[in-house]
């Protein structure tokens, strides 16, 4: 997964002691609390507010205690917001030494991500993100639709199903069926992929290469209107390619995939897929486990979100 990746590419030359280290991983535990809290306040202050502002215009008169309580509750909401903690320590919250190593280290993740990440595409497809939202979550269509640019991959078996908060997990076994398969140069024959549910708008699919290294793909989809939805793509790798050779291979690929999938989505349009969006409808097939975990969480209950308004009505 992305954050397995960027764990894995950690590679500091700072050489510290195992109780500097202790201590550092101890100050950005700190510093995460830190940022929690005051993200935690802001809605807090925001509803005193409000309770306040209801309580004062209820009986349609200010007195002057009031104001003065919305005075103050409104200068402490805006010192909070002033009070947003820092992303990093001082050197007075640590060590030299540690202090050091703790910049090293915030520093060396803002600049994985950005070293990891390879390419971006966005587009505006004519189809309703509910087709999208099918496509990448059915894991058939990855022997089917894409028959061509897999050169005809297949799911072996699926090993691993975990459900989440917000979506799920699902690990696959996928084999190289034909041997002039040319991803055989860069991966074995049977690997296990990740297919991550995130949020109802967010899918990310990882790949294993070779010695640990991966290519990671984000999906995110957002529906316009009820034909229309945004649609992009960003690719990380910790691949030890050459980076522009690297950007025109997966650029090619993304394309060639998206074209593939052009004619599929467009015949889950005609099909009026909003019908599948119901429990009762969504298929039991493992392969489809991690759609079906979707329809639990979104289209399942009486207060269907507005996304799939669609299928409600149809």
């Amino acid at each position: 997964m992305f954050t397995n990746c960027l764990k894995n590419n950690d590679k500091l030359s700072v050489n510290q002691d195992k109780n500097a280290s202790n201590n550092v991983e101890i100050a950005l535990f700190i510093d995460q609390i830190k940022s929690n809290i005051w993200i935690f306040g802001i809605p807090s202050w925001l509803f005193g507010i409000t309770d306040r502002s209801i309580a004062a215009f209820a009986d349609g008169y200010l007195s002057y205690i009031e104001i003065f309580q919305l005075f103050t509750a409104s200068f402490f909401f805006v010192s909070w917001l002033y009070l947003k903690p820092n992303e990093s320590f001082n050197s007075n919250d640590l060590g030299p030494s540690q202090y050091q190593e703790y910049l090293a280290r915030t520093q060396a993740n803002k600049l994985q991500v950005k070293k990891l990440h390879m390419i971006s595409q966005e587009y505006i497809l004519p189809f309703p993100y509910l087709c999208q939202i099918y496509h990448l979550l059915n894991l058939k269509h990855l022997e089917t639709v894409h028959n061509f640019s897999l050169n005809n991959l297949k799911i072996f078996q699926i090993s691993h199903f975990q459900p989440t908060s917000t979506g799920g997990i699902i690990k696959f076994q996928t084999i190289l069926d034909s041997p002039a398969n040319p991803l055989r140069i860069w991966r074995q024959p049977i690997v296990e992929v990740d297919l991550i549910l995130h949020t109802p708008y967010t899918v990310e699919l990882s790949i294993p290469v070779y010695n640990n290294k991966r290519i990671i793909v984000l999906f995110n989809a957002f529906p316009l209107n009820d034909s229309e939805h945004q649609f992009f793509i960003d690719i990380y790798s910790d691949l030890e390619w050459p980076k522009p050779l690297l950007q025109i291979i997966l650029h090619f690929a993304s394309c060639l995939t998206l074209f593939e999938d052009l004619p599929y989505l467009r015949a889950l349009a005609d099909k009026n897929i909003e019908r599948l969006f119901h429990l009762n409808r969504a298929s039991n097939h493992e392969t489809a486990l991690l759609f079906k975990r979707f329809v639990e969480l979104y289209a399942s209950s009486g207060e269907a979100t507005k996304l799939l308004k669609g299928s409600e009505e149809s």
